[in-house]
């Protein structure tokens, strides 16, 4: 598990600009969803992925007692999938620059709809009536990478709380971008993974003074806690 690491001077500046550590910590559970983002084998089984994360097994506990304490509260728990397909080497040729030959058909191998590195982590607790979603970018709310936004709108989310693997890439560009669409978003501390404790928090950092809130795992699940709810709002 990663050690967390938020400088106080970041949360002081926070408390000054916000008023409060925790700007939403008074969500409503049934308007809010679970964003579980690329906890796939292709990102944490060895000898599958194409780029291993092996914090990311560590974080499944976590993730686990979110979705059902969300789902017992009443809220939405949405398993996003990273897909790699022969339509992304066009219209996002620019990653393939980027990676190269190499790379990029490693990922192709991992990350195709279908294979064993696109499925999702085999000890995650996914339930028939949780969302699943297909990505093609980094971002699952970026245009044309996948009708999360839609959905999530037609269910009336205006809460998110990103959990998932990578937290300073796919995770952050997430959250940044629900926040940009207008979601109070949350990321979860010790919910997401990457490769380094110092890019996890460097991640965490620079959300968290402009973008949204941090929380950990107890204090999310405390809050979501239905018997927490009830007493908070007869307050």
């Amino acid at each position: 598990m990663h050690k967390i690491a938020i400088p106080q001077a970041i949360v002081d500046q926070v408390i000054r600009s916000r008023g409060r550590e925790h700007c939403f910590d008074d969500l409503d559970p049934r308007s809010t969803a679970l964003l579980v983002v690329d906890m796939q084998n292709g990102f944490m089984m060895e000898g599958v992925a194409h780029s291993l994360c092996r914090e990311a097994q560590e974080i499944v506990p976590n993730i686990n007692r979110l979705a059902g304490a969300l789902r017992e509260a009443g809220g939405t728990v949405v398993w996003i999938q990273n897909a790699a397909t022969a339509e992304t080497l066009e219209s996002w040729s620019v990653r393939v620059d980027m990676d190269g030959r190499e790379r990029t058909v490693k990922r192709l191998e991992s990350m195709t709809p279908g294979s064993i590195g696109y499925a999702l982590w085999a000890d995650l607790q996914t339930q028939p009536g949780d969302l699943f979603v297909q990505k093609t970018r980094f971002s699952a709310f970026i245009q044309g990478s996948s009708d999360l936004e839609a959905q999530l709108r037609a269910r009336g989310i205006d809460t998110v709380i990103v959990t998932g693997t990578v937290t300073n890439i796919c995770c952050e560009s997430t959250a940044r971008d629900a926040m940009m669409c207008n979601f109070r978003t949350i990321m979860v501390s010790d919910a997401n993974a990457a490769m380094t404790d110092d890019m996890h928090n460097a991640s965490l950092i620079a959300f968290y003074v402009r973008f949204g809130d941090i929380m950990p795992t107890d204090h999310l699940c405390a809050l979501l806690n239905p018997n927490t709810v009830a007493r908070t709002a007869a307050q």
